[in-house]
Parts: structure tokens; C-alpha cells; sequence
């Protein structure tokens, strides 16, 4: 049995994790950690220095605050961490980067495995199709999220421009921008009600248009795919995963 801790687990993408492991027969989850609330029938601790349970593997669908802490929990207990959390600063992104030759760490900004297989093939057609095709991202979401872009939209976003060794600029918008198109790649943040998720990609070429989209209708895949990555990455050596090494073995 797999014992999990999640981080963030009164929240809304922390209950649904909660209800796809309690559905698994091979992973339970032992406790959390959250600063607002608690459950009836989980421990939950506001902070990572009071966690008693033993854990394989640390699920953090929170915020960038709880990272330090996190990770230092992580390396103590010799155990991985899989952070699905966006908005990480640059300080933030090193000190990942140090702790992954430590222990295991799996990254991404989202878990569904059909948005990672649509990240794919976005850097596929960008490849074939070259600077022969514009490139536009819209991606809308429920009218609490937070950030904008979203993380999906930058992971398409650099998955496209990897086909470019990475010298596309990004343009968020085009509010006050005069002239004609350039060679970017433009990003398009739409917020209401309450969408799960929805990516688009279009390839806007001469006389016709390539569109390759995702549509999240619940909660339930990324905590899904959360599971899997979190089976995925037990024994696995130090350092930096993601949902690609995950589809390799699909």
C-alpha cells in the first residue's frame, strides 16, 4: 500500500485527489497539510514539521509558499515530491532544481495525460509546419483561477517553441499592440464561470487553419493522472520528472 501525504488537501482539487485514491486499491492517503481547515477522518497539519505519518510520496496541489518546507521534509524522509502547483519565482525554480539532486521530483503544471499528449503533438506540428504557420494559444478557465496565462498554456507555449530553439517572444494579448503580426507566439487568457480547463492551439497558414485542442470536464483527470505519476516515480533516482517520462511507458 502506498501512503500518500497531500499538500493542499482541503482544497477543491485536494478532495477530488482524496476521492480518486480512496477508489484505488493500491495507494491510501495518511494525512495532509493545509493551513485553512481539517477533515473528519484524515490528519491534517498546517505545517510539514508536525507531519508524524509515514509516507512514500508527497502530492502538492497548493501554492509556491509551501515549497521550502515541502522539500525539506521530502529530503529528510528520503521520499518524492510531485508539485503541480504554477506561479513558482525564479528563486522558487532553483531551489528545485538543487533539492532534485537530493531526491525525486516530479514537476508539471498539469497532470491530465491527454494534455501532455496534446503538449506533444503541438511541438510535432510545429516542427512540420515551420514559420510557414502563425501560432495562437487560447486557453479559459473558471473565474477564481489565479494566474493568467495558465501553466498549460506556457508548457504549449514552450513545447511550440522548442521547434524554434526557443526564439519565439511571447505576446499575452494584444490590447495596444499596432501593426501587423510578427513571428510570435500569442497567448490568450479567458476567465468565467466555471470552465475546468479548455486549450487550444491554432496553426493559422495561408488558406487554411490546424487546430489542436483539450477540454477538461472535471477535476478527476488531473488528480488521476496524479496517482499515476505518483506510482510512477516510487524508486526512482534523484532528480526532475514530468509527465512526459510518464508517457513513455503508457
Amino acid at each position: 500500500m502506498i501512503n500518500i501525504l497531500v499538500c493542499g488537501i482541503c482544497g477543491k482539487m485536494g478532495a477530488n485527489i482524496c476521492e480518486v485514491i480512496a477508489a484505488d486499491g493500491d495507494a491510501q492517503v495518511v494525512c495532509g497539510v493545509d493551513i485553512c481547515g481539517c477533515l473528519p477522518h484524515i490528519p491534517v497539519y498546517k505545517s510539514f514539521s508536525k507531519v508524524k505519518e509515514s509516507v512514500d510520496v508527497i502530492i502538492d496541489f497548493s501554492s509556491p509558499a509551501a515549497l521550502h518546507s515541502e522539500l525539506e521534509l521530502a529530503k529528510t524522509r528520503h521520499v518524492p515530491v510531485l508539485l503541480a502547483t504554477t506561479g513558482y519565482s525564479a528563486d522558487d525554480l532553483d531551489y528545485i532544481e538543487k533539492c532534485s539532486s537530493e531526491i525525486a521530483i516530479f514537476k508539471t503544471a498539469n497532470f491530465s495525460i491527454g494534455v501532455n499528449l496534446l503538449v506533444k503533438l503541438v511541438r510535432n506540428a510545429a516542427e512540420a509546419l515551420g514559420e510557414s504557420f502563425d501560432i495562437e494559444i487560447i486557453e479559459k478557465h473558471h473565474r477564481l483561477k489565479a494566474d493568467a496565462p495558465s501553466g498549460t498554456a506556457l508548457m504549449l507555449a514552450e513545447s511550440a517553441n522548442g521547434a524554434f530553439e526557443n526564439m519565439k517572444e511571447y505576446v499575452n494579448g494584444r490590447d495596444s499592440i499596432l501593426g501587423k503580426r510578427g513571428g510570435e507566439i500569442g497567448l490568450h487568457a479567458v476567465r468565467g464561470g466555471t470552465i475546468v480547463g479548455e486549450h487550444e492551439v491554432m496553426f493559422a497558414g495561408d488558406d487554411e487553419i490546424i487546430t489542436l485542442s483539450h477540454s477538461a470536464r472535471s477535476k478527476k483527470v488531473f488528480a488521476a493522472g496524479a496517482l499515476k505519476a505518483a506510482k510512477w516515480i516510487l524508486g526512482k533516482p534523484a532528480g526532475k520528472y514530468d509527465m512526459m517520462d510518464v508517457l513513455e511507458n503508457l
